[in-house]
């Protein structure tokens, strides 16, 4: 049994024990209000982002127009027969660079020979018949004179020979025509070109209608280069030439660079020579031709390159890098530095592509600042540290340059 004194004393350890409970608790809170007020103290204010920066400048930039072309002979002849026979034999061989007056195609000549014989023989008994038609012409006008024969034996005789002559004429066509045709059985090239495989073999029968297409010969210098150019594309230089954003060169003499299946560059230069004065019906293009001094024949019919038109210049343009420009859900858009080093989002209106800058062609002025690196870090009204890009215009040039170092470097290669 516990003594009223014993319980007296218990209750007074259980209020101890409560007691330093709570004064631990409220240590414990104490540190960690302290802890929380050591954070707040120590934390470091958040860094200004880093970007990089360009000024905008205006600047009369060359651009270059890239189409896709196919190279064509400036001349293909297609070498037919020209009379009807058998072909004896081909004396060229097929793929092969023939020269002009190179025999080609041999036919059997005996037929032609013997009509071209008989010609002869034909035009030596009219030439005969003349011959005795003016000596009687010739006894037949002084009796004329002496009123010994009529006028109408006059002209009896004035008609033998003129009928006499004109057959002669005829005798003589004859004798060229079958010269002609025999002439046709040595079948020549008229060009210097390329030739190609044989389409009639030796023995076959051939007709100069039907069958008289034996093979085509290549006129490979000069070699031209075509390539169509679309009716939304020529809408917009005209449009761009209007409002003083494109300007072409005078007598639009452009400079045409050919860029092969390989990447690398034909070395000559070629110029436009024709443009179709009609778009095509069928696909609505624009045909262009460039031709091309093609010596060493490397260049070959048919081919398909890449066209590089250069001598078009976009006056006062402002150049951005690309990653300076960002899509947004509506437009494209830049970060404009102020003079306080924070960024505003502006919006910009994107022209082409040239090399790895845009063109902008609306919502920049000269002098303004844009970030460069870094724009998709930015947040507006944010203070940036900032460091100076490379002008892009100039950067551009430099650009252009080099590409055309490199085309000349490729171009004597390829000589060489």
């Amino acid at each position: 049994m516990v003594t009223p004194a014993l319980r007296i004393r218990n209750v007074g350890a259980g209020c101890r024990g409560t007691n330093a409970w709570l004064r631990f608790a409220f240590a414990g809170a104490a540190l960690v209000l302290l802890g929380a007020c050591g954070k707040a103290a120590n934390e470091l204010p958040r860094q200004p982002i880093a970007v990089t920066v360009m000024t905008v400048v205006t600047r009369d930039t060359p651009v270059d127009f890239e189409f896709t072309a196919q190279t064509e002979s400036s001349r293909a002849v297609e070498i037919r027969a020209r009379v009807d026979g058998f072909l004896d034999k081909r004396v060229y061989t097929e793929g092969q660079p023939v020269h002009a007056g190179q025999t080609l195609f041999l036919m059997d000549p005996k037929p032609f020979q013997a009509a071209l014989q008989s010609a002869r023989g034909q035009l030596a008994q009219q030439e005969a018949r003349l011959t005795v038609a003016r000596a009687n012409l010739a006894r037949v006008l002084p009796l004329v004179k002496q009123n010994a024969l009529s006028e109408k034996d006059r002209d009896d005789a004035i008609g033998n020979d003129k009928e006499a002559e004109a057959a002669v004429i005829a005798a003589k066509g004859q004798v060229q025509a079958a010269e002609l045709n025999l002439g046709y059985t040595t079948i020549k090239s008229p060009l210097a070109g390329l030739s190609s495989f044989a389409k009639q073999q030796d023995g076959s029968y051939v007709t100069a209608a039907a069958t008289g297409l034996l093979t085509t010969v290549y006129q490979l210098d000069p070699m031209w280069v075509n390539f169509s150019v679309s009716e939304n594309e020529l809408l917009a230089y005209r449009d761009q030439i209007e409002k003083k954003q494109l300007r072409f060169p005078p007598d639009n003499n452009f400079d045409v660079t050919v860029v092969l299946a390989d990447g690398t560059v034909f070395p000559s230069r070629g110029h436009i020579n024709f443009t179709n004065p009609a778009f095509s019906t069928q696909t609505g293009t624009f045909l262009v031709r460039a031709s091309f001094a093609n010596p060493q024949g490397s260049l070959r019919p048919g081919q398909f390159v890449r066209a590089v038109v250069s001598g078009a210049v976009r006056p006062n343009a402002i150049l951005v890098p690309q990653r300076a420009v960002l899509q947004g859900s509506k437009s494209h858009f830049v970060w404009v530095v102020d003079n306080d080093s924070k960024g505003h989002e502006r919006v910009v209106e994107v022209g082409a592509w040239h090399g790895d800058n845009w063109f902008i062609t609306d919502g920049l002025k000269p002098g303004e600042r844009v970030v460069v690196d870094g724009a998709i870090r930015v947040i507006a009204d944010t203070p940036l540290k900032i460091t100076a890009a490379p002008d892009a215009a100039a950067a551009a040039l430099q650009q252009g340059e080099s590409q055309t170092l490199a085309r000349g470097q490729s171009g004597n290669t390829m000589t060489n």
